[in-house]
C-alpha cells in the first residue's frame, strides 16, 4: 500500500498520467471514494497519460464510455448504477481481459465480476483545502506489486 497527497486537480492528474505511463493491456484499476472525492478528475489525468484527447465525462448513466485513440483503449465504467442487478450481462470481463486499460468506479457493487488480480486507488478529501486529496494505493497480485514498485521507481 502506498499513499500520496495531491494538493489540487492538476497535482491529481500528473499522479495519473504518470501511472498510465505504466499501463499494459487488460491492466484493471478500481476507484474508490464518495461522490465529488476525485475519480473523474484522476481518470481524466490517466487519459492523457495513454495519449487520449477526447473530454472524459463520468459515465455514471451510460456505465461504460471507451477512448479507443490512445496508446491503450481505455474503458471508463461507472457501475454505480448495477448495485441492484450486478454486471453478470454485460460482458464486462471482454474489457477486463482485452487489449485496454479497464477504469471501474463504485466496484464494490460488482465484486464477483471484477478480475482476481487488480489496483485499488481510494480519493479521500484532506486538509481543509476542498482540493487535496490523499490517494491510497493498494495492489492485488503480482503483476499490480511490480506495477506499484515502478511508479514508485518513477517518483523518484
Amino acid at each position: 500500500m502506498k499513499q500520496i497527497k495531491a494538493r489540487n486537480e492538476e497535482e491529481t492528474k500528473i499522479i495519473a498520467a504518470t501511472l498510465a505511463k505504466l499501463l499494459e493491456p487488460g491492466d484493471t484499476i478500481l476507484l474508490e471514494g464518495n461522490l465529488g472525492a476525485g475519480k473523474t478528475t484522476f481518470t481524466k489525468g490517466l487519459a492523457e497519460g495513454l495519449g487520449i484527447t477526447k473530454v472524459i465525462k463520468s459515465p455514471t448513466y451510460t456505465i461504460i464510455r471507451e477512448y479507443l485513440e490512445g496508446r491503450l483503449p481505455l474503458y471508463h465504467m461507472d457501475v454505480y448504477r448495477l448495485e441492484e442487478t450486478g454486471g453478470t450481462d454485460l460482458g464486462l470481463e471482454e474489457y477486463f481481459e482485452g487489449e485496454g486499460v479497464s477504469i471501474v468506479e463504485w466496484a464494490t457493487f460488482i465484486p464477483e465480476d471484477l478480475p482476481q488480480e487488480y489496483l485499488q486507488i481510494k480519493l479521500v478529501p484532506a486538509g481543509d483545502d476542498l482540493m487535496e486529496r490523499e490517494l491510497t494505493f493498494s495492489p492485488i497480485g503480482e503483476r499490480y506489486e511490480k506495477l506499484m514498485q515502478n511508479f514508485e521507481e518513477s517518483q523518484v
